[in-house]
């Protein structure tokens, strides 16, 4: 029998409702009749039997058998004298009499995946840590995010740097590298792809066996909490990957957990997702329901993360994606939604939200699934942020086309603004657009050598101006020509030549910029900040608007993504002085310097609907920045 103190933590869990329930399931120190030890909790309502196995008992399955508890469905026992980092697995007998070797699901820590790896859970104690970051927490919880700049810089903890024999930066190394690379380039968020643990490199993290474990290729939990508080200390906030869409089918993880389908379903057509080899979660199960949204909690609660970018949430939404006619069973109305994985995702976001009020939670979303960051009280799904998937695959076809061909696509620019406003976006050029033959995003920029770069930097003019948060992946930052390549570390050592290194230089400054001009950010979600000034003019590849903050200080953004230089090129405008305040085409950042007015006044000279206009040279691939001076 449990004990009573035991007994309600397993109601909420049962009942979908324990978002905590790291605290009850797993290992964790204990002590019994003055012996310590560690206690195991293990879910597996199929099993006949379950005992815990490891090196401390020869992996002999009858030395530590386990008891069921009250709900005759989770497994529970003390051992005395166990201690930090041993290895651990639990051998479920199944009720046709097979055994399997199962890795601890609740396990914070694992075996470093390997050739001479078992995959075996490790015991792990996560008290102890000493954070630094009441400061930088208190500070976060007075802000309005949706009214501050996110700008974040998305990583691979394990190729961003490697040392000399090829072996990855650990947790503590890049706790000074990386932050202080992230902090000088002027960011002000980091995104960690999937820290969690995994067998394969090559899934680059997105195929979890270990949910609640941070990979051990780079250290401990500890090693990794120093890494997320020295961030806090740098004030940049961290969000991490997390993957509660499918998990794979190695043996020893989920899978058929207790011999059947368990944190899967049972149904034919819901349980396999074929295009990745994967097993889908069971929404539809309040236990896989607890043990997800503890997910969640859990790296809020105990590694500080700032937020979570919700993988794949398409695929969680529609019964029918990724399948042919015939391979998928409607809904009870007859359509193609998941209710339960609606219904989870808004518990999700309410549970989050409800503990951590000031998190944030974006929804990797590819549809036109409505109201994904509305309140679930009004039928929203309940995120705070959405990637705008819309917006970069219609730009970088955009960048991608040869400006002589531009014009006939200059609707890529501007359909975005017919629905900016419909959710909170982040603009992302992540790392899914800078592999498997899609090129780096500079090798995507047609024309020259020069030109590649000068198309770079006016698409980050532009990008860095438009309505919504932003987020760019390593490497791009300099100008990677070679695509990301999970095996190898970034090219760092480009940043010797003369192009490479003033590209990195005005990505560093338009960071500063962007983070220090309240009117690129502030406002995000109405026209209220936005204006458009010359949205048409396809035939030059050129194209104006106006970003606008509360107090009505604006930028006004000119870009010219043609192959030529624009002459005179007249724009309407408001009445008064403007002066550049940055231009890509700088001879700094690498440009030529061919815009030599820095100063323009308007004259009472009718175009674009304004009464006044100015008149200026746009050299080719270019973007500039405007204030108004009085």
């Amino acid at each position: 029998m449990s004990e009573p103190a035991t007994n309600f933590p397993l109601y909420l869990f049962h009942h979908g409702t324990n978002f905590r329930t790291y605290e009850t399931m797993g290992a964790h120190p204990a002590a019994q009749n003055r012996k310590k030890g560690y206690l195991f909790r293990v879910w597996a309502p199929h099993a006949k039997s379950v005992s815990v196995v490891g090196d401390f008992n020869r992996w002999d399955k009858d030395a530590n058998r386990m008891d069921k508890l009250v709900d005759g469905e989770t497994f529970e026992l003390f051992i005395p004298g166990l201690r930090q980092f041993d290895t651990y697995k639990y051998c479920i007998e199944t009720k046709d009499g097979r055994f399997l070797y199962k890795a601890d699901p609740y396990a914070f820590h694992a075996e470093t995946p390997g050739a001479d790896s078992s995959n075996a859970s490790k015991l792990y104690d996560l008290s102890g840590f000493r954070w630094t970051d009441r400061e930088y927490s208190k500070n976060r919880s007075h802000k309005n995010i949706y009214a501050c700049p996110i700008n974040i810089y998305e990583v691979n903890l394990l190729s961003w740097k490697r040392h000399d024999d090829g072996t990855p930066l650990s947790y503590r190394e890049l706790a000074t590298e990386l932050v202080n690379y992230v902090r000088d380039m002027g960011y002000t968020h980091v995104e960690f792809m999937p820290v969690q643990e995994h067998p394969y490199d090559g899934s680059w993290g997105y195929q979890v066996t270990g949910y609640y474990a941070i990979t051990s290729r780079l250290g401990t939990p500890h090693d990794f909490m120093a890494l997320v508080d020295a961030f806090h200390a740098a004030d940049i906030g961290v969000i991490l990957d997390w993957v509660p869409a499918h998990f794979p089918k190695d043996e020893f993880g989920l899978y058929e957990f207790d011999g059947e389908s368990l944190y899967e379903p049972s149904q034919w057509d819901r349980k396999e997702n074929r295009g990745w080899g994967t097993r889908k979660f069971d929404y539809g199960r309040e236990e896989v329901v607890s043990f997800l949204i503890s997910n969640a909690v859990f790296f809020f609660d105990v590694f500080h993360a700032d937020g979570l970018r919700v993988d794949a949430v398409a695929s969680m939404l529609y019964l029918d994606y990724d399948k042919r006619p015939g391979e998928w069973v409607p809904n009870i109305y007859g359509d193609n939604k998941n209710l339960e994985a609606v219904a989870f995702l808004r518990r999700l976001n309410e549970a989050v939200f409800g503990c951590f009020p000031d998190a944030l939670m974006i929804a990797e979303e590819s549809t036109a699934w409505p109201l994904v960051t509305r309140p679930t009280d009004v039928g929203g799904l309940g995120f705070n942020f959405k990637w705008n998937m819309g917006w970069m695959n219609d730009v970088l076809s955009y960048i991608s086309t040869d400006p002589i061909y531009r014009q006939y696509n200059h609707n890529k620019l501007t359909f975005s603004m017919m629905y900016a406003f419909s959710e909170n976006y982040i603009l992302p050029v992540s790392h899914d657009e800078v592999v498997h033959g899609k090129a780096s995003l500079i090798s995507k920029m047609p024309g020259s050598y020069e030109d590649k770069f000068a198309g770079l930097r006016s698409f980050m003019g532009y990008m860095m101006s438009h309505p919504g948060k932003k987020l760019n992946f390593m490497g791009s930052e300099f100008g990677q020509f070679k695509e990301w390549d999970y095996k190898e570390g970034v090219e760092f050592f480009l940043e010797k030549y003369p192009l490479h290194a003033k590209l990195a230089l005005m990505t560093k400054e338009l960071n500063e910029f962007y983070k220090n001009t309240p009117a690129l950010y502030e406002i995000e979600d109405s026209w209220d900040g936005f204006e458009w000034l010359a949205p048409n003019d396809a035939d030059r590849n050129f194209l104006s608007y106006v970003r606008k903050d509360r107090k009505g200080n604006q930028i006004v953004v000119l870009v010219n993504f043609s192959g030529v230089d624009l002459h005179r090129y007249t724009l309407g405008i408001e009445k008064g002085k403007y002066r550049i305040v940055f231009n890509t085409d700088s001879v700094r950042y690498g440009g030529n310097g061919g815009m030599k007015k820095r100063i323009f006044t308007a004259t009472k000279t009718p175009s674009h609907g304004k009464e006044y206009s100015i008149r200026f040279d746009l050299p080719k691939l270019t973007c500039v920045y405007l204030t108004k001076i009085d």
